[in-house]
C-alpha cells in the first residue's frame, strides 16, 4: 500500500536529529554545526565547536551573565525525536576542550522529553508516543556557587539515548553535544569540594512517556560515551544520505518497541 503524504512527511522529519541547546545560546560560528554536533556525524565533542573558535576568547560583551545559585531554564527543541537523557556539566572555559573535566563536573541529568512530546499522541507509525513534534523541552538548572566573580564558564549539554533513527522505531541515536559560554557574577559564593564527590548529581525524571515516575524513556544506552562511536567517522558518498552518519547506535531487535525505561547509568 502506498504511504500517504502525511506519512511520507513524517518519515522525512526523521532523516536527522541535529538536536541542540536553544537557551542559553550555544557557541556558533562553524556553519556545519548549527549549534550542535552528533558523534555519529564525526563530531566527538565535548562541545559543538572547540574553545579556540568561541567568542569567549574575545571577551565578547554578548556573553550571558548569571549569578551564583541562580535557577535558569535551559531549553531545546524536540526535533521530531523521542526519548533519551540530557546531561548538564559546568567547567571553567579554559577546560572546555577537556572531556575529563566535564565528566568530573556533572551538574544534573534530566529527561530529553521534559515538558514536550509528540504533536499527535495517536500517531503510532513509529510506535505509540514516538510521533513527530518539535515542541520546546526544558529543565530547571542551578548555576554553581563555587566560581568567583567574572569567571567565564562553559555549560555542556549532551543528549544521549534518543530514538527512532530514519523512522526505525527500534534504532537509537548516538550522542549530540552543545556548549554555551557564560559569565558568573554576583550571588553568594560557596566553596564546595572539587568534583569526584560521593553524592551523585541530581537526576530529574518524569518525561512525556512517564509523567509520574522518576525515569525516562530511552534507546541504546543510558551512559554517556557508549554511543560516541569511538574514533570512527562517516565516509560520505554522494547521493547517499545514510553514508553521512555512523548511526544508528543500536537496533534493539530484542524489544518489540525498541525502547526501554530507566535512569541514567549509576542511579
Amino acid at each position: 500500500m502506498a504511504l500517504s503524504l502525511v506519512a511520507l512527511a513524517a518519515i522525512a522529519n526523521y532523516v536527522a536529529a541535529h538536536s541542540a541547546l536553544g537557551y542559553p545560546k550555544p557557541r556558533v560560528g562553524l556553519k556545519e554545526t548549527g549549534g550542535a554536533c552528533g558523534a555519529g556525524m564525526g563530531c566527538k565533542g565535548p562541545c559543538n565547536m572547540p574553545k579556540s573558535a568561541s567568542d569567549a576568547n574575545n571577551l565578547s560583551p554578548n556573553l550571558p551573565i548569571f549569578q551564583r545559585g541562580q535557577v535558569i531554564q535551559p531549553w531545546w527543541n524536540r526535533m521530531n525525536h523521542p526519548g533519551g537523557f540530557v546531561r548538564f556539566a559546568f567547567v571553567p572555559f579554559s577546560q572546555s576542550d577537556d572531556w575529563d573535566a566535564f565528566n568530573s563536573n556533572v551538574a544534573q541529568y534530566t529527561c530529553y522529553e521534559k515538558g514536550c512530546g509528540p504533536d499527535n499522541p495517536n500517531f503510532t507509525m513509529f510506535e505509540a508516543g514516538n510521533g513527530p513534534g518539535n515542541g520546546q523541552c526544558s529543565a530547571s538548572l542551578t548555576i554553581p556557587t563555587h566560581f568567583p566573580d567574572n569567571t567565564v564558564v562553559t555549560l555542556q549539554w549532551i543528549w544521549f539515548g534518543g530514538g527512532v533513527y530514519y523512522a526505525q522505531p527500534k534504532a537509537g541515536f548516538g550522542e549530540y553535544y552543545s556548549c554555551t559560554d557564560l559569565v558568573i557574577k554576583g550571588g553568594a559564593q560557596v566553596t564546595v569540594p572539587h568534583a569526584g564527590k560521593s553524592t551523585p548529581p541530581p537526576f530529574v525524571g518524569k518525561d512525556y512517556a512517564n509523567p509520574n515516575a522518576e525515569v525516562c524513556k530511552y534507546w541504546s544506552s543510558n551512559k554517556v560515551g557508549d554511543c560516541s562511536f569511538g574514533d570512527r567517522k562517516p565516509s560520505p558518498v554522494a547521493g547517499n544520505l545514510l553514508s553521512q552518519s555512523l548511526e544508528p547506535c543500536v537496533v534493539n531487535a530484542s524489544s518489540s518497541a525498541g525502547s526501554r525505561v530507566g535512569k541514567p547509568f549509576g542511579y
